[in-house]
């Protein structure tokens, strides 16, 4: 088989990742309180698999983490429950969730493995939505605050890495993960805006804080990468995909990064008249809190043409075509296929090359050191007869991207590793175990459990090969 030669720097460090809502299960035990994670996941119970037993890490996790030993892996990426550390969000602590995060903390370390933690993964405690309507009030800075002080005081004399939020630019667009629901669009816009610049907040606070409790600790953001493509060489549609990754990428990295809203994005905020409530005490919290690397989630490229605005539909009115992920904006930008590039199973469009963009263009605007904590392929796969997982699609998917990584590193991007999504099978939040992403297959259905072993597939043994190379041959 021929190999791609590729170059990557000493102490690289290659990982998997998951999240706590996906993999674990145990959804009611160990003290845990209920997320909107697990109630957005009961609600499709009837269509596919939900949260209560997901890929059930809550019971294998020793297993599981011999079985990370085995591949290689120098971190871990997962995340943290907040609703198992303190169950109703900022009540009492719980002692069970953390005797369970630090038994998994101090296995990984035993087998040579990082871990690399995320505080906050679409499972905000449901006990703090029913209180406060979650994110749009400032008590849920505050819980969020305190519940991240926790972890850094428990768990940051053994942990180096950590991220806040997992994703805030792409969760705050989809309505039921931060539990909008308003009927009526300017209304959840308002909201939005509002949980949006409070989990800036939050994101600032728990910086602070980390630098402040864990001396050597490294902190920063996981956004969701956007590289959008012009549908022609029109000036408006040039500059409506530029806008599109303004708006769901780059605004959320500059107020991490500068600590206030771009001007296109305030100018957005005024149209609709929904800037959110401010306090004056916050401009110094913002601006203080400095990341010390940015992570990016990345899966495909998107396309659009320049939208205009009419009577009906004023300048930065929202419309959903395809998703609320990939919402349209009048007077911006909407989203069309990209007829040069093929799509996976579930839609998401293949493209290594848009990697390789998004590396350089975060790389040279903030000059932080990147990583990849999510990048993978998701479909069906097929357990054979005898036993086995012929993955040969993901390879070849996760291959083309580890070699854009070495090329963004040649183009003189510095990167502290990659992370893919993800190290097995885990729950999808829209379909199931439909649709599989790991090195790991889960032997599960969606409604049937049957033994839940844990069998290698083919991409287990090839990245296991790439990191005992240093990814030196793929």
């Amino acid at each position: 088989m021929n190999r791609l030669k590729t170059k990557f720097p000493d102490h690289f460090l290659w990982g998997a990742s998951s999240s706590a809502f996906q993999i674990e299960g145990g959804w009611d035990e160990g003290g845990k309180g209920p997320t909107v994670a697990d109630i957005n996941s009961f609600k499709r119970s009837h269509l596919q698999a939900d949260s209560k037993v997901a890929s059930d890490f809550f019971h294998h996790w020793k297993e599981d983490i011999a079985l990370m030993k085995e591949m290689g892996l120098n971190i871990y990426r997962f995340s943290i429950a907040w609703a198992r550390i303190i169950p109703d969000g900022d009540g009492e602590m719980n002692q069970a969730g953390i005797d369970f995060y630090n038994d998994v903390i101090n296995c990984l370390l035993e087998n040579d493995i990082q871990p690399f933690i995320t505080l906050y993964h679409f499972d905000l405690p449901y006990a703090l939505v029913e209180k406060y309507n979650g994110w749009e009030s400032r008590e849920c800075v505050k819980a969020f605050e305190r519940y991240a002080k926790i972890c850094f005081e428990t768990f940051g004399d053994r942990v180096t890495y950590w991220q806040v939020h997992n994703e805030q630019n792409l969760m705050v667009r989809v309505d039921e993960r931060v539990n909008i629901t308003a009927e009526d669009s300017w209304e959840a816009d308002r909201q939005r805006a509002q949980m949006d610049y409070h989990m800036f907040l939050a994101h600032a606070l728990a910086v602070k804080a980390c630098h402040c409790i864990i001396p050597n600790g490294k902190i920063g953001p996981a956004v969701s990468s956007t590289c959008t493509y012009p549908e022609s060489n029109r000036p408006e549609d040039v500059w409506a995909a530029r806008l599109n990754d303004w708006f769901k990428t780059d605004y959320c990295l500059d107020m991490h990064y500068y600590g206030c809203y771009p001007g296109y994005y305030m100018r957005y905020l005024e149209e609709r008249n929904i800037v959110p409530i401010m306090m004056p005490e916050d401009e110094e919290i913002l601006k203080g809190a400095k990341m010390d690397f940015i992570a990016l989630n990345y899966y495909r490229t998107l396309c659009v043409r320049y939208l205009p605005a009419d009577d009906a539909h004023p300048v930065g009115e929202r419309a959903f075509p395809i998703n609320q992920v990939d919402f349209d904006q009048y007077g911006y930008f909407h989203h069309l296929k990209n007829e040069h590039l093929a799509s996976s199973e579930y839609g998401a469009q293949i493209d290594p090359l848009g990697l390789r963009t998004v590396l350089n263009n975060y790389y040279q605007k903030y000059h932080l050191p990147l990583i990849v904590t999510e990048n993978g392929l998701g479909t069906a796969d097929t357990l054979t007869e005898d036993g086995k997982v012929h993955d040969d699609y993901r390879i070849d998917y996760l291959k083309a991207h580890i070699l854009a990584c070495s090329q963004a590193i040649e183009d003189g991007v510095e990167m502290l590793g990659y992370s893919p999504w993800t190290f097995m099978d885990l729950l999808s939040s829209h379909e199931g175990f439909k649709k599989r992403y790991g090195f790991i297959y889960v032997n599960r259905d969606d409604h049937d459990l049957k033994d839940m072993s844990r069998i290698k597939k083919d991409s287990f043994y090839w990245y296991r090969r790439v990191i005992e190379t240093n990814g030196e041959e793929l």
